[in-house]
């Protein structure tokens, strides 16, 4: 994924690049074959005729590597099928298109899902979904992704849903700030619209409700030593959350430290790579990670995954916090259609989906979802707000997870 992207969709695991494919920290605990069986659960098998749920996903582009996304939901679809009883009863089949960071083929895979009837999309980390979106929307054809990244997406009341909270990050600099008793954060930011987005937007009120004061810094984009716009915060009076690219928070991390700051530092899950754990002096222990999956650790999410796996996709890797979010999110979908009765056409998955009730989103360390389009004012799509955070060891590995904020 290409730094902006991952920027905009927030760096899917806690712990680990966001613009890696794999990490050198297992995604799970290592199910073994002979618990896989009551992790996953009683068999629940799908029958009669299929129902068509397409999958969108960028695939390997010129600047990212997605490609584990299809392999990943097959084996998701057999275990759906096998233990979740598919959708309303009927086996799920997938049909599939990758657009290779292209929006003229994210078009064309929008359209080929229009001209296929399925009776859903769903997205995983793209870089061009508002490109795939577009044919969907217009054809009344639900749109469940995994991060939407652009306003058109957000904002849409109808069909589109979307797993990743735009406001995430901000809240995530507030909670450092209350959780460590202070009244004041700062946010360093590399200077590019998308990732300054939110915190113009939506950081003062959601500062001003949890009675923290938020100060906003731009750097930009490339600047090697920050020294001098980070001298101000030498001390321990307030707390520093970093959303930039891995160059952007080594900077900013070793530019805090020489600054003296010495209060609670947060980052989004690209600080966490192991380049940054490396090149940044003093390591990374006791940095606040913000991401959406609870990648690196042995967890019920990564031990449900790990069986899907070792069960239904002896083949993948699975070592990818990529092939993490995309079980998440197929998976989503379908908990998200749980109460649909009868016939499953476009209309009926945007109904269920939108009178869902709060529930769990699977492997997502307990996070919970609903799409009411109620959650957040500003983007009726959202379903779910917060993330996840987690602090890191002597290692530079998270730890145990928190759930930030609440559906």
């Amino acid at each position: 994924m290409s730094t902006l992207s991952a920027l905009v969709l927030l760096a899917a695991g806690c712990g680990s690049s966001g613009s890696d494919d794999t990490s050198s920290t297992s995604g799970s605990g290592g199910t073994s074959t002979a618990n896989a069986a009551t992790v996953l659960g009683p068999v629940n098998k799908a029958a009669g005729a299929p129902v068509k749920i397409g999958l969108i996903s960028d695939g390997k582009g010129p600047s990212s590597d997605t490609s584990i996304e299809g392999p990943v939901t097959e084996a998701t679809v057999k275990y759906l099928n096998e233990r979740k009883g598919g959708i309303a009863g009927r086996p799920i089949q997938l049909v599939r298109c990758e657009t290779q960071n292209d929006a003229a083929k994210a078009t064309d895979c929008g359209n080929q899902m229009v001209e296929e009837k399925v009776a859903a999309v769903v997205v995983g980390q793209s870089s061009v979904a508002d490109a795939a979106w577009q044919p969907v929307h217009a054809a009344h054809v639900p749109f469940f992704v995994y991060a939407a990244n652009t306003a058109s997406l957000l904002t849409d009341p109808t069909s589109t849903f979307s797993l990743g909270d735009p406001t995430a990050q901000v809240r995530a600099a507030v909670d450092l700030a209350k959780s460590n008793g202070l009244k004041k954060v700062t946010a360093i930011v590399i200077d590019v619209p998308p990732a300054l987005g939110s915190f113009k937007a939506d950081g003062p009120k959601i500062a001003s409700e949890a009675g923290v004061q938020l100060t906003l810094l731009p750097v930009p984009l490339g600047t090697a030593d920050m020294s001098p716009q980070l001298q101000k915060l030498a001390g321990s009076d307030s707390a520093a959350f970093i959303l930039g690219s891995e160059g952007f928070c080594i900077a900013a991390l070793n530019g805090l430290r020489t600054v003296g700051f010495t209060g609670p530092v947060g980052a989004i899950g690209i600080c966490a790579s192991d380049a940054i754990r490396k090149a940044v002096t003093g390591g990374l222990k006791g940095t606040s990670i913000v991401g959406t999956v609870p990648f690196g650790t042995d967890n019920p999410s990564t031990r449900l995954y790990d069986a899907v796996l070792s069960t239904y996709g002896k083949s993948v890797d699975p070592n990818s916090v990529t092939g993490l979010s995309m079980f998440m999110t197929f998976s989503g979908f379908q908990t998200a259609v749980a109460g649909l009765k009868g016939d499953v056409t476009p209309a009926a998955v945007t109904s269920a989906i939108r009178s869902m009730p709060e529930s769990e989103l699977p492997a997502s360390g307990g996070q919970k979802f609903q799409c009411s389009g109620k959650l957040e004012p500003n983007y009726p799509a959202v379903c779910l707000r917060g993330a996840l955070t987690t602090k890191l060891d002597d290692k530079g590995k998270p730890t145990d997870y928190k759930v930030l904020a609440t559906s």
